[in-house]
């Protein structure tokens, strides 16, 4: 019966994570915000900018469309697409350039053949299993006082927790593309570049903030485990 009283010890795991994901979102959403009010000098829209990377690469296959809502913009491996939100494809400012060429970042990863990319694309069959079974397994494993049911999700949520890692590098490097590429092909300008790139450096905390959420999550399960720090 122990094990199902909610534990207040769990907050303290996760505690550092969440107040980065809620500062890390804030800053987000206020970077954003901030320059989607600054114009380029190009006049670009989102879309132009990121048809002008790929085109300048060769990259004629890869199609983008217009997807919905807010900040939804990705890159799909699979079907060769770019989606991007509203706010980024139609406009014209430089956090709309800055989100869409960081996308473009992302396709000239995959034609390179990043290997980070290319290992995140791989776990992602894992990382869907793993982030919805792993609960079921740890509570299953709660209500019955099973040790085996509880590691078997502790096993099941270290791939989404392996996914968020390697999700880093891959992100982190689609924004160096897009701050050099987008200045480069003459999207913005050098006084332009820094401000487009906050917005990615702001973007890139949520990332940090989502893969030490997974982390500090994964090291409660296994210290509840028994399996670090001698306790169960």
């Amino acid at each position: 019966m122990g094990w199902m009283v909610f534990d207040l010890r769990y907050l303290l795991f996760l505690l550092p994570a969440l107040l980065l994901a809620g500062w890390a979102s804030a800053v987000t959403k206020s970077t954003f915000a901030k320059y989607a009010k600054v114009r380029a000098q190009s006049g670009m829209t989102g879309v132009e900018a990121a048809y002008r990377l790929l085109a300048r690469h060769g990259l004629h296959s890869v199609s983008i469309k217009r997807g919905g809502g807010f900040l939804s913009d990705h890159y799909n491996p699979a079907t060769r697409t770019l989606s991007l939100s509203p706010d980024v494809y139609d406009g014209r400012s430089l956090s709309a350039i800055g989100v869409a060429c960081h996308e473009a970042g992302h396709a000239l990863q995959h034609a390179d053949r990043y290997a980070a990319l290319a290992i995140r694309t791989a776990l992602v069959p894992a990382a869907q299993l793993g982030s919805g079974a792993s609960y079921f397994f740890i509570f299953i494993g709660f209500i019955l006082n099973s040790m085996l049911m509880f590691k078997v999700g502790i096993v099941l949520f270290s791939m989404a927790v392996l996914f968020a890692i390697i999700t880093l590098p891959v992100e982190w490097n689609a924004s160096r593309r897009a701050k050099q590429l987008m200045l480069s092909s003459g999207i913005v300008t050098a006084g332009e570049a820094g401000r487009a790139g906050a917005v990615l450096n702001a973007a890139f905390l949520t990332y940090v903030a989502s893969a030490l959420t997974a982390l500090m999550t994964l090291l409660y399960y296994l210290w509840r485990a028994g399996l670090i720090g001698g306790r169960r």
